[in-house]
Parts: C-alpha cells; sequence; structure tokens
C-alpha cells in the first residue's frame, strides 16, 4: 500500500509507529540489517541473486514476496534434517506472497525460532519502516538459533540490550 492512500496515524497508533522506527534505527546503527543481508547473501548464493542493498526498503522489497525467505528456511531445515515448506516460485498475487511468508514462519518455528521472534505478513507487504523491524528481529533470532547449530557461514550479529528510557 503507499503512504498516499492510508490515512496518517494518531495518538496512540502514532507512538507505537515512531517507536517502532526509532528502535529500527538502533538495529540499523548496530549493523543488524548489513549482518542479515550478509549472512542471508551467503547461504543463498547460486540459488538466488543477493540482496542488492542493506537500506530497510531495499530488503523489504526484495524479502517481500518470501520466495527467498522460504528458499532460506529450505536450507536451514534441511542441514537440520527436518523437512523443507512449501512455497511457489512465481508469486502473481499478494495471497500467494503472503502464504510464502506464512509458510517460512511456519518453518522458522520448526527450525527452533520461538514463536515471539516470528511476524506478521503485513510486516513484510506493507512497506513501512516501523512493522519491518519485526522482520528483522526474526531473521536476526534466525540467525542465532542457525549459530546454535553450528551452521556456517555463521551470523555475524550481535545481541545488544538497550534501556529505554522513554
Amino acid at each position: 500500500m503507499s503512504d498516499k492512500t492510508r490515512a496518517s496515524k494518531s495518538g496512540i497508533g502514532y507512538a507505537v509507529e515512531k517507536k517502532m522506527e526509532d528502535n529500527y534505527d538502533r538495529e540499523e546503527q548496530a549493523g543488524t540489517p548489513k549482518h542479515i543481508v550478509n549472512w542471508l547473501n551467503a547461504h543463498i548464493q547460486g540459488e538466488h541473486d543477493p540482496c542488492p542493498g542493506d537500506d530497510w526498503k531495499t530488503i523489504c522489497n526484495y524479502l517481500r514476496d518470501g520466495v527467498v525467505l522460504c528458499k532460506l528456511i529450505n536450507k536451514l531445515l534441511k542441514t537440520d534434517g527436518k523437512s523443507p515448506v512449501t512455497f511457489q516460485k512465481k508469486v502473481a498475487s499478494p495471497f500467494v506472497a503472503m502464504t510464502n511468508v506464512e509458510n517460512f514462519n511456519k518453518g522458522c518455528e520448526s527450525y527452533g525460532v520461538a514463536k515471539e521472534f516470528l511476524f506478521q505478513t503485513g510486516d513484510l507487504w506493507e512497506v513501512r519502516k516501523g512493522p519491518f523491524l519485526n522482520v528483522i528481529n526474526c531473521l536476526h533470532s534466525l540467525g542465532f538459533v542457525a549459530n546454535g547449530k553450528h551452521l556456517t557461514p555463521k551470523y555475524e550479529g550481535e545481541i545488544k540490550k538497550l534501556l529505554d528510557n522513554e
């Protein structure tokens, strides 16, 4: 959806989205999106074109149809001896893309990512910076779970504990 067709948020909705955007900015300063893109590109090399950048819009649009996400989780599931998720490689509608993303989330849970770290399809599909934080958090957590299983190449992201001063 374009920002031009969406009503501006106000009140608590605005405050929540602004806080999520601020939190995304902190993750960006910590290098989390860059680490995710490097790790993702390393694991899908030869199976899919690499993500062309590490800014939030580029990553969001790259992952939006769920194909890369499903390829990634299937590779991880295979190394863990688990069944792959199904997905459609040719995405002709938003419903197909959202099904791919849902299947990625199911694969993440099967791989060992806690349900709390999964995201909703709208977090990715709507291409908005605040909600995209949930996608980044999921991939960040997936990287740590993979590290715990000694997968290489290793995910290089860091866990930074921050106090919320607001």
